[in-house]
Parts: C-alpha cells; sequence; structure tokens
C-alpha cells in the first residue's frame, strides 16, 4: 500500500489524523508488514498497540497489545506529583500499568527510588522496559510489595481502574474491545479499588506522604470523603485542558 492509499483506508475507518497515523504506520513497519499494521488499525485495535509505543511526557513507552494505553490526561498527576518528589525520594507508581507516571516522574527527578506495581502480567512485562533500574512487581496492589517500603513511601501515585462496571460498553471501542477489563472496571460506582488503596495507604505512606489518585469530576467528592475518613487532608485538583481530575491527599 502506498501512505496515500493508507490515509484512504484510515479515513474511512473514521481516525480523525490519518495522515499522522499513516506516517507512523509506515515508520513501524521495518520489521512487520505493513499492510498487517494497517488492517490492525482500520479493525480497531489502538494505534498505540499497533506501533507497539505510546507517547507521555515527552517519552516513548513500549506498548503491548491489550494493555491500558497510557492516557494525555494523567499528565495532571504528574504535575500535581512533580513539586513533591526529590532526589532520594521513595515513589510507588500503584495499578502501574505500563509505567507511564513513573517513568515521567523519574526522568523529570533523576535519583528518586522508584517501584512500581500492576495485577496485570502484560502490563508489567511493559512496566519492566519502561522502567529500568526500577523495581515493578506483579500482584494485587499493596500485595506486589516489597514489605521494606511499609511507612517509608513518600509519594504514591495511582491511575486504578474507576470506570463504573456498567458503563465499560458506552467506552470507545478502542478502549473496550482491546484494553484488558481489569485495566477498566472500578467496580459498582468505579471507586472500588480507590477505596482499597486509600484504606491500605497510611501503613505504606512515610509521615507526611502523599496520595495522588486520578478520579472524575462525578467522583472526587467521594473520593474526597474517602480520603478524610482515612486520616488524609484531601484536595481536588482539575485541568480543564486535559479534562482531567485528581485527588492529592497528605497523611497527617
Amino acid at each position: 500500500m502506498t501512505e496515500a492509499e493508507i490515509v484512504l483506508a484510515l479515513r474511512a475507518a473514521g481516525c480523525v489524523f490519518a495522515e499522522e497515523e499513516a506516517a507512523l504506520l509506515v515508520e513501524a513497519a521495518s520489521g512487520e508488514s505493513l499492510d498487517a499494521l494497517v488492517a490492525r488499525r482500520v479493525a480497531g485495535e489502538p494505534l498505540e498497540q499497533v506501533l507497539g509505543w505510546a507517547e507521555f511526557c515527552g517519552l516513548r513507552l513500549v506498548v503491548e497489545p491489550g494493555v491500558f494505553v497510557p492516557r494525555q490526561r494523567s499528565r495532571l498527576l504528574v504535575h500535581e506529583a512533580l513539586p513533591l518528589v526529590h532526589k532520594g525520594s521513595v515513589v510507588v507508581d500503584l495499578c502501574c500499568g505500563v509505567g507511564a507516571l513513573g517513568a515521567a516522574l523519574v526522568d523529570a527527578v533523576p535519583g528518586a527510588e522508584l517501584h512500581a506495581a500492576d495485577i496485570d502480567p502484560a502490563a508489567v512485562r511493559c512496566a519492566r522496559v519502561n522502567l529500568a533500574g526500577a523495581g515493578v512487581w506483579e500482584g494485587d496492589l499493596y500485595d506486589a510489595l516489597p514489605a521494606g517500603l511499609r511507612g517509608r513511601v513518600d509519594v504514591l501515585v495511582v491511575n486504578a481502574p474507576y470506570v463504573p462496571t456498567d458503563e465499560i460498553a458506552m467506552m470507545p471501542p478502542e478502549a473496550r474491545d482491546h484494553e484488558h477489563r481489569v485495566a477498566l472496571d472500578g467496580g459498582a460506582d468505579g471507586l472500588d479499588l480507590h477505596r482499597r488503596i486509600v484504606a491500605g495507604a497510611g501503613e505504606w505512606l512515610a509521615p507526611g506522604g502523599h496520595l495522588l489518585i486520578e478520579t472524575s469530576r462525578r467522583q472526587a467528592p467521594v473520593t474526597v470523603a474517602v480520603f478524610e475518613a482515612a486520616g488524609l487532608a484531601a484536595r481536588v485538583v482539575t485541568d480543564d485542558d486535559l479534562d482531567a481530575t485528581a485527588v492529592v491527599g497528605r497523611l497527617r
């Protein structure tokens, strides 16, 4: 296929940025059939999974088929966490996916001690590539972390699933059909994992440590109440340009 033919195929499939995507697919086809890559994209697979990488905060991160693709809205978490991270800080990227948050933070603050964990084996494989030199652990939330981190974590940054179970069917097909459900499903109201994470945070955070969780505007008041009930002073931060909301809490 010529690049012009690829553009037409992508446009027909509803790809808004067909020209840009076509150029990226041509670049990525060095070791794989270009036709096969185009077919995967036309069938609805996320571009990042087809390319094998996603851009986040200026970094190119390895992305396997099926894993959660980093969203640009999560840059809000990075922005809020950066002033809290210093050389020597202990940072944990929980529910790390491919490790986007942790990668952005240690890229900006060399010398921070980074650990990351996820329950999805495919995501952990990617994170171990993207976070070379960090401790990357597989398991369910805090169960995955080394016991020696208890009471030492300065910054706990989290993008846990927060889509209510009944709303997954309304997500864009790229996410609904091509990302593992464990990376999307937040339970009945979307906040099951938030409650578990907040409930355990006090055991892992250092005195004065911070917990940052991505959420939605609609869910933020409930997330704040969960933080405060667990003894964390909490505030909501938003970014209209990114369509992003997060709750930032500090252990009292």
